[in-house]
């Protein structure tokens, strides 16, 4: 009895000692692999959960709170808010998120409020509702002892915000236990969570950083009074708050308003302190862009209804309001139903949710406007940058692989250091494959396949792999990218790839080529064979490579042959070969060297001819509004490094002063998703003028392919005088500081690295210098 005794003190001594309180030691404590919910059956859709955990630490120690869930979740310690989730993921393939956060001994207290939205969503698929929380110390998992309720206030299934979001909020904050969120709250009368099993994979760590959040404090643009003017509450609820009477010159007044410029498009949460009396009514509604001058609840493009606003009445007195989902929008309007002259506003604030902090790269080269646009994609892409990079903040929220393998990649590698949302797109599309191995357009949450996107895929993981060297993201993808090539397999005819393999999307307004192959589609395939054939050297898989190889150059000579007929005709000639095919067939190196000058020539005559450049030209006005006569900013991220590489870079210049320029009119900051304001106002692969500016006017190349740290040193400044800026090492070791000016006997440049690198002057086999700190150099104008 008495060793026995000894040896459970020991036992506690060295818990004590390593700082953590075990599970095993701690009746009703989850274990560490269990998930849990309210109870065992299945709630209905649109219905709201509150967990409480207690734990107990000996001493101050530094925790690492993991967390995990089927659908939205928002987490408070000790009474203060502190993260939320989950990182979007596909059930087979599960990752929670990790925080660390420093704790003195004592009692600490987790709140976790879950959302069960109970429909798929572009994030996450439709999945049975569970929670997953744990909390480790040096290596140990600490006993959590949970209590939850549901919370009764939220009236379930007012509204979706769009057929790809969940649901606004519409609660009676009355019916919800008080400060539950707090420390000392009582939670005796709840009851313990159940253990549930929701039939995912195995867990494992987010490979992504924890996403941020940025307060920014609030000042109204303009408030007044309102009035109620259209029907009852529930007739129509955006309609009922968009036509609200603002200025009560002839009806008495209800309320107050305010409405608020965040400044740009963001993804975040109003957070209010107001003093109201009971039963006051308070709805903020979010929009990309004032319509008629004032915020109009509504997502344009949503493929169905959409209402972006949130509801809540008040219990009295000086009270929190705090939606638990973010909503994407510039301008936030809040509605105050209630007498006006009992309505105080306490504290105005917004949260922001962003992966990115402010940008580590820079560029500057005198010309203010060139300037405003490169800062402007970046602004655009860490508005759409959360736990994925999203096709939109407001609209959808939705990982596309189209934005992962085009502009977005370039965009943030000449920006910041941390490009792991990159890698995560590629591997969850490539895990979310159709069952015959045709990578996925957009996932893990209403997955959709597009066969352009599955061939640019292949594309993307080398140019992942130029970018930082990730040689192991090759080798984990292999499989998958054999998959998918022989999804393509079966529509290879005589004439070519046909159609068949899912959704071909060159560009918002193509117009496809007569005839049984689309030969712009085609053009996208034969890149993807040769970087497949790149992807396979570097792997040493000959096999592999030698399979394809008779498949890329039958295609290719069979789009030579489609080029060579078409130009054949002097009636016909390039503008019948269309503008996609020719920028497509010209940087794949297709067209004939006698050819290149005259195709330059109708690229730009082309480009020249439509809006902005021609005001008379047809407009983007919808997706279905196909034209030949039309450009887009996300197929630039294509076109001008054709025209840039061909020494076009002061026409390019002139593009981005044109069209950029325009798309910043009317105050945007950021980039319109098209060039025309009737799509959504936040779109980052409308950027493409970021990263071209820096690395061709800067004049580094990330060749990470050739040996970590290696740049290819390539200047294209066209007529600029000079240019400055930064380019971002991998973390943490800094930054490449690089500034040159143009004067009479060259161009005059230099570089300061924080880190070693390895310069290949003018391409990869090139001149090769070591450079340790400063490097500079005269080269010819």
């Amino acid at each position: 009895m008495i060793k026995a005794l000894v040896k459970r003190s020991v036992a506690l001594l060295s818990i004590v000692l390593s700082g953590a309180v075990l599970a095993q030691d701690a009746p009703s404590a989850q274990p560490g692999n269990s998930m849990m919910w309210v109870d065992a059956g299945v709630p209905k859709p649109d219905t709201y959960a509150a967990f409480r955990g207690r734990f107990t630490l000996p001493a101050a120690t530094e925790v690492e709170l993991r967390t995990l869930g089927s659908s939205w979740f928002v987490v408070w310690l000790d009474g203060k808010y502190l993260t939320e989730g989950p990182a979007r993921f596909d059930a087979l393939h599960p990752e929670y998120q990790r925080f660390g956060v420093t704790l003195p001994a004592g009692r600490h207290v987790l709140a976790v409020q879950v959302h069960h939205i109970g429909a798929t969503t572009r994030m996450l698929m439709d999945m049975r509702p569970f929670l997953y929380c744990h909390a480790y110390a040096n290596g140990n998992i600490i006993a959590i002892r949970w209590k939850c309720a549901p919370l009764g206030g939220y009236r379930p299934q007012v509204r979706r915000i769009n057929p790809q979001l969940g649901w606004i909020e519409w609660c009676d904050t009355r019916q919800n236990p008080v400060h539950w969120q707090a420390s000392d709250f009582d939670d005796s009368a709840w009851t313990e969570p159940v253990d549930v099993t929701p039939g995912i994979g195995e867990r494992t760590a987010a490979t992504i950083a924890p996403v941020k959040h940025f307060v920014h404090a609030l000042k109204p643009i303009a408030e007044g009074r309102l009035a109620e003017h259209f029907g009852y509450e529930f007739d129509d609820v955006p309609a009922r708050f968009f036509l609200r009477n603002l200025t009560c010159d002839d009806v008495p007044a209800q309320g107050r308003w305010r409405r608020y410029d965040l400044g740009r498009v963001r993804l975040g949460r109003p957070r209010f302190v107001l003093d109201l009396p009971a039963g006051a009514v308070i709805e903020f509604a979010y929009a990309e862009a004032m319509e008629h001058g004032r915020v109009a609840p509504y997502i344009t493009l949503s493929t169905g209804p959409s209402c972006n606003l949130d509801h809540y009445v008040a219990r009295g007195g000086v009270q929190e309001f705090f939606p638990l989902t973010p909503k994407g929008g510039r301008f936030l309007e809040v509605h105050v139903l209630a007498d006006p002259s009992r309505i105080r506003f306490v504290n105005e604030t917004y949260v922001e949710r962003c992966y990115h902090d402010v940008p580590e790269g820079s560029f500057t080269c005198g010309d203010p406007l060139l300037e405003q646009i490169w800062m402007t994609g970046v602004e655009t892409y860490r508005a759409c940058a959360e736990d994925a990079l999203v096709d939109n903040p407001t609209r959808e929220r939705g990982q596309w692989t189209g934005d992962v393998v085009s502009a977005g990649m370039d965009i943030g590698s000449v920006a910041y250091a941390d490009l792991r949302l990159f890698r995560r797109g590629l591997v969850q599309s490539a895990r979310c494959a159709r069952e015959d191995g045709l990578v996925a357009g957009l996932c893990p949450g209403g997955a959709a396949y597009l066969a352009t996107y599955a061939a640019q895929w292949f594309g993307a993981c080398m140019h992942y792999y130029e970018l930082t060297g990730d040689r192991a993201l090759l080798a984990e993808l292999l499989p998958y990218a054999r998959r998918n090539l022989a999804a393509f397999e079966k529509f290879i005819t005589d004439d070519g790839l046909t159609d068949g393999a899912g959704w071909v999307f060159v560009d918002w307004g193509y117009v496809r080529n007569p005839g049984p192959v689309d030969i712009a589609y085609n053009l996208h395939f034969v890149a993807a064979l040769r970087a497949f054939m790149q992807w396979c050297d570097v792997l040493d898989c000959p096999d592999d490579a030698a399979r394809f190889k008779p498949l890329e150059q039958r295609l290719t000579a069979l789009i030579r042959r489609w080029l060579a007929a078409h130009l054949a005709d002097d009636k016909a000639g390039w503008p019948a070969v269309g503008y996609h095919t020719a920028v497509l067939a010209l940087r794949l190196g297709v067209v004939e060297a006698s050819e290149a000058p005259p195709c330059l020539a109708y690229i730009k005559q082309h480009i020249l001819n439509c809006f902005p450049n021609n005001p008379e030209a047809p407009r983007l006005s919808s997706p279905s509004a196909d034209n030949r006569q039309l450009i887009t900013p996300y197929f630039a991220h294509y076109a001008f490094p054709a025209l840039i590489a061909h020494g076009e870079m002061d026409f390019v210049l002139d593009q981005y002063r044109k069209c950029w320029g325009w798309a910043l009119g009317e105050g945007r900051t950021t980039w319109v998703e098209v060039f025309d304001t009737r799509w959504t106002h936040c779109h980052q692969w409308a950027g493409c003028p970021t990263w071209q500016l820096s690395r061709y006017v800067l004049g580094l190349h990330a060749r990470f392919d050739l040996g970590v740290k290696h740049y290819v040193l390539k200047l294209i400044g066209g007529s600029l005088p000079g240019a400055e800026g930064a380019i971002p090492l991998p973390e943490p070791q800094g930054l490449i500081r690089v500034k040159w000016t143009r004067q009479p006997d060259g161009i005059h440049y230099a570089l300061q690295t924080d880190a070693p690198i390895v310069l290949h002057r003018d391409s990869a086999d090139g001149p090769v210098e070591t450079v340790s700190d400063r490097y500079e150099i005269v080269l010819p104008r």
